[in-house]
């Protein structure tokens, strides 16, 4: 059968039975307008056929429908259009230090041990390697930042205005130096079970309060402890 892609091209093929099948595909008229949805369902199409949030403009060059910098231009910046697409922002600049540390936990906490750069373009990180070695040169020397880091004196949760009001001395919600030193600590397993995402595929890591935050107990080293969803949502249900 005849398939009618882009201008130029035709393919021949033939069908099972050996017959030529003549087909048309619908073409859009050239220099034709093109709406914002068109060009973000054909973002995600690129997405889901890539199976990542991420799509780079060289990426969407080799198979997307239309230019991209045209899309770049459509919504003010490429990043943007990814925004509006609800996709991962590829090619950040400018971030804080603090944001690209917390994407590192987030990928420590997700593996289980130490990421690696590859993992960069892969869910559920949210920033990519272009932007480390915009900060630090290389990912290892990011690594090294982020451990030297996370492990200095400083873990506390401050407490907002309206926990001190309280009588509260620590926050809720554990700090990113807190966290991985909670998850260094019970070696990225579960507590109860044992469960580790570096040895199961789909567990996921929780620092969870041993007395409960709604019961008095404070965010510090020994009143937080590591635990798989199953468990945190077990324990939840006690």
């Amino acid at each position: 059968m005849y398939i009618y892609g882009k201008p130029g091209r035709n393919l021949l093929a033939r069908t099972e039975s050996g017959m030529e099948d003549l087909k048309f595909k619908l073409e859009r008229a050239k220099n034709a307008p093109v709406s914002d949805e068109e060009i973000l369902s054909d973002l995600k199409r690129v997405s889901i056929m890539l199976n990542s949030s991420k799509v780079t403009q060289k990426l969407y060059g080799e198979h997307g429908q239309y230019d991209y910098s045209n899309v770049g231009r459509r919504f003010g910046t490429w990043n943007k259009a990814l925004e509006a697409a609800g996709l991962s922002i590829s090619n950040q600049c400018n971030i804080p230090d603090e944001a690209l540390y917390e994407n590192i936990l987030l990928l420590w906490q997700h593996y289980g041990r130490q990421p690696r750069r590859a993992e960069l373009t892969r869910s559920p990180s949210t920033i990519s390697q272009s932007a480390y070695n915009r900060r630090f040169k290389s990912w290892v020397v990011a690594l090294e930042h982020f451990v030297e880091y996370a492990n200095s004196a400083d873990v506390s949760a401050p407490a907002r205005e309206e926990e001190k009001a309280g009588s509260r001395t620590t926050g809720r919600e554990p700090s990113l130096r807190l966290r991985f030193k909670i998850l260094s600590r019970d070696r990225f397993s579960c507590l109860h079970c044992g469960a580790s995402p570096a040895k199961m595929v789909g567990v996921e890591l929780h620092v969870d309060h041993i007395v409960a935050w709604s019961k008095g107990g404070e965010t510090v080293l020994a009143n937080l402890q590591t635990l798989c969803s199953n468990c945190n949502l077990g324990k939840s249900n006690l």
